[in-house]
């Protein structure tokens, strides 16, 4: 049987899974040693018991200012901020997104402007956005916004339109009305890709977080490892670097799951990513 043709078993494919990361680890404990032996104060790569030390602290320990546990505050005040941010973005995707794909007169006036406004890259605006909407948290969300709703919006437009037509014709023949073909034939459709560009536009989404904290924020998961590097506080920026991906590793599954249960039809040709 060729290799293509040969599905690992359910432990052959955990243990692969983990493999990857596994390797990681030891070759980053493994490089933090030998760095250590030749400087123990270097604070480049430190050890995985100081960087566990250094979370545990931000998790559990009060901050002696302002007696928040400052890993949680920043975790709450970023997933803020992000969901905010994304549920405004896939609102304006479900809406543009049908109105482009299924109605030819909208598609005309804003298909061709949606296309060249996602060209732009939101970062280069984010010091019109703090000049417009000051340092608080609109400006923050406004760039998740500008930065993820036009890629979603052309995504669901695209779904709308990779409707069959056949669908649309026995629909207008049975008499249906354009909400009715809307509501029960357009959106069942385009949810669940709408999940998928959701999923995919939460990398950028995180991207664009991370760097508006960075600049004006005085909270969040951002602004903290940049607070934080000018003392080249690895130990503090590494596990954060790490919380970062495990939540936005959760996320993703978290769609991917209510995807699976909600479209069931959608998944049966298998969905492993």
């Amino acid at each position: 049987m060729r290799i293509i043709n040969r599905k690992p078993s359910r432990v052959t494919a955990l243990a692969l899974g983990l493999l990857p990361f596994v390797l990681t680890v030891v070759t980053y404990a493994v490089a933090s040693h030998y760095r250590r032996l030749d400087n123990p104060a270097d604070k480049l790569l430190p050890s995985l018991a100081s960087m566990a030390e250094a979370f545990w602290r931000m998790a559990t320990v009060p901050d002696r200012r302002s007696g928040d546990l400052l890993l949680w505050l920043d975790s709450f005040d970023s997933l803020w901020r992000l969901g905010t941010g994304m549920a405004v973005s896939t609102l304006l995707a479900l809406s543009f997104g049908i109105a482009i794909g299924f109605i030819p007169h909208v598609r005309s006036a804003l298909a061709p402007y949606l296309a060249t406004f996602s060209l732009i890259p939101p970062i280069t605006i984010l010091p019109i956005l703090f000049i417009t909407f000051g340092l608080g948290e609109l400006a923050k969300i406004a760039l998740i916004v500008i930065g993820t709703a036009p890629v979603m919006i052309r995504s669901t437009a695209q779904a709308v339109l990779d409707i069959p037509r056949e669908m649309i014709i026995k629909a207008e023949t049975l008499g249906a009305s354009v909400w009715q073909m809307v509501t029960r034939l357009v959106l069942p459709q385009v949810l669940p890709h709408l999940i998928t560009s959701l999923r995919l536009s939460l990398v950028p989404a995180w991207i664009f977080l991370i760097s508006a904290e960075a600049i004006a924020s005085t909270s969040g998961l951002g602004y903290r490892i940049f607070l934080v590097r000018r003392y080249l506080a690895m130990d503090v920026i590494l596990p954060y670097v790490v919380w970062i991906t495990l939540l936005a590793f959760l996320l993703d599954r978290a769609l991917l799951l209510l995807s699976r249960r909600a479209f069931r039809w959608h998944h049966l040709g298998g969905d492993a990513l």
